[in-house]
């Protein structure tokens, strides 16, 4: 009898040290693959299943990164490329079209512990932007990189150029018609062209993918990679690739991915503006989040949302559209996906 006792209590004491240890070192990770009017009727039942399994699997790439003791900044890097690699997505194999019909992409990824960053804006010849965000944070003197000048860095670095056309889907060349077809009854200099263009629906302005994770060492990082505005021009550049707009990370407060009409973000500082609030207002990051996004942003315009992880593991994904791709999971919480504003 002695034997089976001393088993079923040395088994306890090894489940009682595990549930400490994980009370003690959380992790978690959050994604989003933007913000917009994404409303049910829109779907297929089919249409939805496949982007929560996309969701899915993309969220639980990250946590398998994290839960085997890998750095965030890896769950990040990792989870943004299955989303790249989707066409449901404004990022990587899904990037809308510019004016002109092709595609120019950005991305940008930040280390918690020491605020290193990457960004690169304005790519058209790379398949994984935020890999190559990456690149630059870890191999060159410089945060930002841009169009030509950051594909030179990208050969240097051994990365492989595609042809842009890869990038071409046929529901976003459709979409970029449409964006043409009410743009070009006004004159591109004109007031009426921008009126124009600020009438144009919400999603022709936004869509972007991200991460942002908390590892078992306590290293926070965020990262966000997009194809920009529907039907851009002139070489134009939104919140993406711009640390403290679209993405932030420092150990200090939280870790931020935005998504949403990048110039608002970018004039508003949306990402570090929260973790700001974070660290020196001692607000939660629910409450940071929900007065930048529904209290400053949505009163002036400023639509999309942000996903974010504190220092305790702690997850919040406000958003002030009527949807959001989104998903998260920590080692308290079970895998959660959403994409309508009712769940």
């Amino acid at each position: 009898m002695k034997t089976p006792l001393l088993a079923i209590f040395a088994s306890s004491l090894v489940a009682l040290s595990n549930s400490a240890l994980a009370a003690e070192t959380p992790f978690a990770i959050a994604i989003h693959g933007g913000a917009g009017t994404i409303e049910k009727a829109r779907f297929t039942p089919a249409q939805e299943k496949q982007y929560r399994a996309k969701l899915t699997q993309a969220v639980e790439t990250g946590y398998k990164v994290l839960q085997q003791g890998g750095e965030s900044l890896d769950a990040v890097t990792a989870a943004i490329t299955v989303l790249e690699q989707s066409p449901y997505f404004n990022a990587g194999r899904g990037a809308v079209y510019t004016y002109d019909g092709g595609h120019e992409l950005d991305a940008s990824i930040m280390d918690g512990r020491n605020r290193e960053a990457g960004a690169v804006a304005g790519v058209k010849h790379i398949e994984s932007p935020i890999k190559l965000a990456r690149l630059v944070m870890d191999n060159s003197v410089h945060v930002m990189l841009s169009g030509q000048g950051a594909e030179e860095f990208a050969k240097e670095q051994g990365v492989e150029l595609i042809e842009n056309n890869l990038f071409d889907t046929e529901p976003r060349y459709k979409a970029l018609l449409k964006a043409k077809q009410k743009l070009d009854k006004a004159k591109a200099t004109s007031k009426e062209y921008q009126a124009a263009h600020k009438a144009l629906p919400n999603n022709y302005k936004m869509g972007t993918v991200g991460a942002v994770a908390l590892d078992k060492n306590g290293n926070l990082a965020a990262g966000t990679s997009t194809g920009g505005m529907t039907a851009k021009r002139y070489g134009r550049v939104g919140d993406a690739p711009v640390i403290g707009a679209g993405t932030f990370a420092e150990n200090e407060s939280c870790a931020v991915s935005a998504t949403g009409h990048g110039e608002y973000f970018i004039r508003y500082n949306v990402a570090s503006d929260i973790c700001a609030r974070v660290k020196y207002q001692n607000k939660t990051i629910a409450q940071a989040g929900d007065e930048v996004i529904n209290q400053v942003l949505a009163p002036i315009g400023g639509t999309g949302g942000v996903i974010i992880v504190d220092t305790k593991g702690n997850i919040s994904l406000p958003f002030n559209t009527s949807g959001m791709y989104r998903a998260s999971k920590s080692n308290t919480q079970a895998t959660y996906v959403g994409i309508f504003n009712d769940e």
